[in-house]
């Protein structure tokens, strides 16, 4: 029985080190421009309902424990990670002068033209590249709206006075060249992190972009990080306290188990 203990109090240690690994990665990115942070899932891992209906099996054994178990008399419960998830609320607006620096107030996502193909992200640190390109802080060229190939959709600029309207319109001076290329998801829970600020949607999602519906951009401003770091603080506080109560859960199963093997049989009769 202890055994069976220590691997239920086991994967309570190892959800807890891994919420941790979440906190210490939001914590790390508190100050990064348009991060999103994220969180972990977890739910209860119960042996006897994640069986088959056809799996139950009578033992030919002697009578015990076990074979309780094994009859389906009772549930190991454990605790299963489920993954991550992203939090794309709102994060606040900083007022930074540059004309090239864009932030999205609402839901949407910019595209840019990666290697791998067009992805999402809510960094609008923009400059521009040795060509005149408007690119994200990685060199990646983005995007306007329209139809066509990513190549041709990217945004060439002239001269370094470019306004952006509200609604993505772009002027390079007085001349007009087109629109940011702002775009959504009906399903945000398919999208993917890819580093710290872009997104790609996952492969089993079978959803397209859209574009952006409710939405106002703001030149001259960054979306900075929605992490609030009294909240990580306080869970990271939270799970170390039950990451240290499962330890001490394991440590003691472990004494049970040399007290029944050293000294339960030096006990005379």
């Amino acid at each position: 029985m202890s055994a069976k203990g220590i691997y239920a109090a086991l994967s309570g240690a190892m959800a807890q080190s891994q919420r941790l690994d979440t906190i210490a990665n939001n914590l790390a990115n508190a100050n990064t421009t348009g991060f999103k942070k994220d969180g972990q899932v977890f739910s209860e891992y119960v042996t006897a309902n994640e069986k088959y209906p056809d799996s139950t099996t009578i033992p030919r054994v002697t009578a015990s424990i076990d074979s309780f178990y094994d009859m389906q008399g009772g549930d190991r419960s454990y605790v299963d990670s489920k993954g991550t998830y992203s939090d794309f609320s709102q994060g606040p607006l900083k007022n930074t002068g540059n004309n090239l620096d864009v932030a999205i107030e609402g839901k949407g996502f910019f595209e840019v033209q990666t290697p791998a193909g067009a992805q999402l992200t809510r960094n609008g640190a923009f400059k521009l590249d040795s060509q005149g390109r408007l690119v994200n802080s990685d060199g990646y060229p983005i995007l306007k709206a329209g139809a066509g190939p990513a190549a041709g959709r990217t945004i060439q600029l002239q001269s370094g006075n470019v306004t952006v309207g509200y609604s993505g319109d772009i002027f390079d001076g007085d001349h007009p060249i087109g629109k940011l290329s702002v775009v959504n998801v009906d399903n945000q829970d398919a999208l993917q992190k890819v580093g710290n600020s872009l997104y790609t949607l996952k492969p089993n999602y079978n959803l397209t972009t859209h574009p952006a519906g409710h939405f106002k951009l703001h030149q001259g401003f960054l979306e900075m990080s929605n992490v609030n770091i009294v909240d990580e603080m306080t869970q990271m506080i939270q799970a170390s306290r039950t990451f240290e109560a499962d330890r001490n859960s394991i440590r003691a199963f472990d004494q049970m188990d040399d007290k029944l093997v050293n000294v339960v049989p030096k006990v005379n009769p």
